[in-house]
């Protein structure tokens, strides 16, 4: 690659993000930080810090993310270890439905575990039923307790990330290093605390990272439940007066501000020990065969897991199939007139249209930029070149509802972006806050394409007078289309079900996106929970075509997509 080149790819960039990442978060501590007469202040810091409701809300929201996470990696570290050292019956189907909580955004599934945990719910109607409660007894299950409700659900919506790139990391460890320690005597728990878990931290941090801020910062799920004790939800009910009071914008500091130091904490504890080990191919390894029992237990630890985690999905389509469930263990009545009216609806007909609209330009712009980003930095020699990855991977590490405010923000009335006002019509920002969202997932799939691809056969092409660009069109984006094509589906995937952007710069209806349409239907009365389950589960439907594509194209590299 000529250095001229990797110059223009690197200014063009730096120009994207300096102007839709860097200038959003500037306008949010401007907000914050910047009186009426443009002086530095820390007055409305000063305020925030010992309001007791909005010092709540941040102490809320990040035990929350701790407990979600902690249960995540709870859920999902026994299960990787079992996927990478053990065989079992089923265990490649199985394999495959643990990540069957990816393919439905938390706060959808949080409809589902409503109407099962409800007041007249699944749950409830069930012990009436066995006699061990009276007639017409009630209880909220997850009313009683919104932290750990949230929690849970959003645990079980998550987990799949930490277990592929924890299933990614366990495949990488040289066995060899295992049976040292197993010589020296070192064995069962201790081997694992002492040796695998130190070898596989930084992915365990690079899975476990995502879905901390994921949570600290999920806006869907506190909404479905009214829990509204969470920094996300006081944000999205100031967003009315984003105009003239600055603490929704100190607020999105704060968070801001925790989100990177929590980052940065954990960074400097776990994902800077990287430990040199030899190709796998020096010893003998990879999974075992176990005794009868064990292989079955190995199996009903899969389905079990897999059984509550899709509990969400179950409501889901049991809500979409029916037209009456109240005071029931099941619905009564069945119906398809609900998947026929979420096709056909005013609000979801135009939401599907938008979505698609949006994701796929968005999806377009993160291929173009994510081959440029990903050649500069694996192929070319350029100083700074890691400046520029490390502003790809930024993204993960910001919320998305601090960049979704962002882009409110400096769209304002009198701002230099006023003409993007999402007010109006949102569509530019919508692309651009789903370009860089998920630019990352992009980025690391080329990337991982082109280390994986030997440079000489470009030099090949090269010396028999192909140019640098088009041996790398003819020769390596074809070798590499498998990476592409899965950090792509990813890439669209999530543009058509992402909330936070969605729920904040989407005001007018006809420009609502899917998840906008369904947060709507779902507040309404009659039967717009209906017709927003049924729109769930197309969105299911949807998302899971895409993992099931992904996961056969990349197998265990999945995991490495979501690495930051």
């Amino acid at each position: 690659m000529s250095k001229n080149f990797a110059r223009a790819i690197f200014a063009v960039t730096a120009c994207f993000f300096a102007a839709f990442f860097l200038w959003p978060i500037i306008q949010i501590l401007k907000g914050g930080f910047i009186d009426a007469d443009g002086n530095f202040t820390l007055a409305y810091l000063g305020v925030l810090l010992v309001d007791p409701v909005y010092l709540g809300g941040l102490k809320n929201s990040f035990f929350l993310a701790c407990a979600t996470t902690t249960l995540a990696l709870c859920i999902a570290l026994p299960l990787a270890f079992i996927s990478d050292r053990f065989l079992f019956p089923g265990k490649a189907f199985l394999g495959s439905l643990i990540l069957i909580p990816m393919i439905l955004p938390p706060f959808v599934g949080a409809i589902g575990i409503k109407q099962i945990f409800g007041q007249y719910g699944a749950l409830n109607s069930l012990i009436i039923e066995l006699g061990l409660r009276p007639e017409g007894w009630t209880f909220d299950w997850f009313a009683a307790n919104q932290f750990w409700g949230v929690a849970v659900i959003q645990a079980l919506s998550l987990y799949p990330i930490i277990y592929l790139n924890a299933v990614a990391a366990l495949a990488n460890i040289d066995p060899a290093m295992e049976e040292a320690a197993q010589n020296l005597g070192c064995t069962g728990f201790r081997r694992f605390r002492k040796i695998t878990l130190p070898l596989i931290n930084s992915g365990l941090f690079a899975g476990g990272t995502i879905v901390f801020i994921w949570s600290f910062t999920e806006l869907g799920t506190p909404l479905v439940f009214d829990y509204a004790q969470v920094t996300s939800v006081q944000i999205f009910y100031g967003l009315k007066d984003i105009g003239g009071n600055p603490f929704p914008y100190a607020l999105v500091a704060v968070m801001l501000a925790s989100s990177v130091a929590l980052y940065a904490i954990g960074k400097g504890i776990f994902g800077r020990s990287h430990y040199a080990m030899m190709a796998k191919a020096t010893s003998s390894g990879g999974a075992r065969e176990l005794p009868l029992f064990r292989r079955l237990l190995c199996t009903l630890v899969f389905a079990g897991v897999i059984t509550i985690a899709i509990l969400p999905h179950a409501g889901v389509i049991l809500v979409a199939f029916s037209n009456d469930w109240y005071g029931t263990v099941l619905p009564q009545n069945y119906t398809l007139d609900n998947f026929e009216i979420a096709l056909g609806h005013d609000l979801t007909v135009p939401a599907i249209a938008n979505s698609l609209k949006f994701a796929s330009i968005s999806t377009l712009i993160d291929l173009v930029l994510g081959i440029a980003i990903a050649y500069v930095v694996v192929r070319s020699k350029l100083r700074g070149r890691q400046i520029l990855d490390f502003l790809a991977m930024m993204p993960l590490a910001v919320p998305g509802l601090v960049l979704a405010f962002g882009y409110l923000a400096m769209a304002q009335e009198g701002k230099f972006f006023d003409f993007l006002n999402p007010v109006n019509d949102p569509t530019i920002l919508l692309i651009i806050a789903y370009s860089v969202r998920r630019l990352p997932y992009v980025v690391r799939a080329a990337a991982a394409g082109f280390q994986q691809t030997s440079e000489t056969l470009e030099e090949a092409a090269q010396n028999l007078g192909c140019p640098p660009l088009k041996s790398m069109f003819k020769v390596t984006l074809p070798l590499i289309a498998a990476n592409l094509i899965a950090g792509g589906l990813l890439a669209f995937a999530f543009a058509m079900l992402e909330v936070s952007d969605s729920l904040i710069l989407a005001q007018k209806q006809i420009f609502y996106p899917i998840t906008k349409a369904i947060m709507e239907l779902f507040q309404l009365l009659g039967d717009g929970k209906y017709i927003a389950s049924a729109l769930g589960v197309w969105a299911m439907v949807f998302l899971g075509v895409t993992i099931v594509g992904m996961s056969l194209l990349l197998g265990k590299k999945l995991g490495a997509i979501f690495r930051v």
